[in-house]
Protein backbone atom coordinates (compact mmCIF):
# COMPACT_ATOMS: atom_id res chain seq x y z
CA UNK A 1 0.00 0.00 0.00
CA UNK A 2 1.43 3.26 -1.16
CA UNK A 3 1.42 6.52 1.39
CA UNK A 4 -0.33 9.21 0.29
CA UNK A 5 2.32 12.32 0.16
CA UNK A 6 0.95 15.86 0.83
CA UNK A 7 2.51 18.90 0.07
CA UNK A 8 4.64 20.95 1.73
CA UNK A 9 2.95 23.57 3.35
CA UNK A 10 5.58 26.22 3.53
CA UNK A 11 7.11 27.53 0.14
CA UNK A 12 10.91 27.68 0.35
CA UNK A 13 10.91 31.31 1.38
CA UNK A 14 8.69 30.70 4.64
CA UNK A 15 11.85 28.02 6.04
CA UNK A 16 13.59 29.54 8.78
CA UNK A 17 17.17 28.87 9.71
CA UNK A 18 17.53 27.24 13.22
CA UNK A 19 13.41 26.48 12.76
CA UNK A 20 12.89 24.36 10.36
CA UNK A 21 16.43 23.38 9.07
CA UNK A 22 20.17 23.88 9.98
CA UNK A 23 23.91 23.25 8.50
CA UNK A 24 25.38 20.68 10.07
CA UNK A 25 29.53 20.89 9.94
CA UNK A 26 29.79 19.43 6.89
CA UNK A 27 27.85 21.92 5.04
CA UNK A 28 24.63 20.11 4.54
CA UNK A 29 20.44 21.51 4.72
CA UNK A 30 19.13 19.30 8.12
CA UNK A 31 15.88 19.12 8.05
CA UNK A 32 14.33 19.53 11.80
CA UNK A 33 11.93 17.50 13.49
CA UNK A 34 8.55 20.93 13.36
CA UNK A 35 9.79 20.31 10.03
CA UNK A 36 8.88 16.88 9.02
CA UNK A 37 5.89 17.23 11.27
CA UNK A 38 4.81 20.10 9.42
CA UNK A 39 5.68 17.89 5.75
CA UNK A 40 3.16 15.60 7.39
CA UNK A 41 4.57 12.25 6.17
CA UNK A 42 7.57 9.84 6.38
CA UNK A 43 9.66 9.93 3.13
CA UNK A 44 11.59 7.09 4.86
CA UNK A 45 14.92 7.90 3.99
CA UNK A 46 16.18 7.50 7.35
CA UNK A 47 16.26 11.41 8.54
CA UNK A 48 17.88 12.45 11.34
CA UNK A 49 15.35 14.09 12.68
CA UNK A 50 12.47 11.95 12.07
CA UNK A 51 9.76 12.55 14.23
CA UNK A 52 7.72 8.97 12.64
CA UNK A 53 10.70 7.10 14.11
CA UNK A 54 11.69 5.36 10.92
CA UNK A 55 14.88 3.77 10.86
CA UNK A 56 17.06 2.72 7.67
CA UNK A 57 18.13 -0.61 7.63
CA UNK A 58 21.37 -1.28 6.81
Amino acid sequence: MQQERKEVPLKRSELKEGTHYYFNAQGYMVFTSLYHQLRGYCCENGCLHCPYGFKKQP
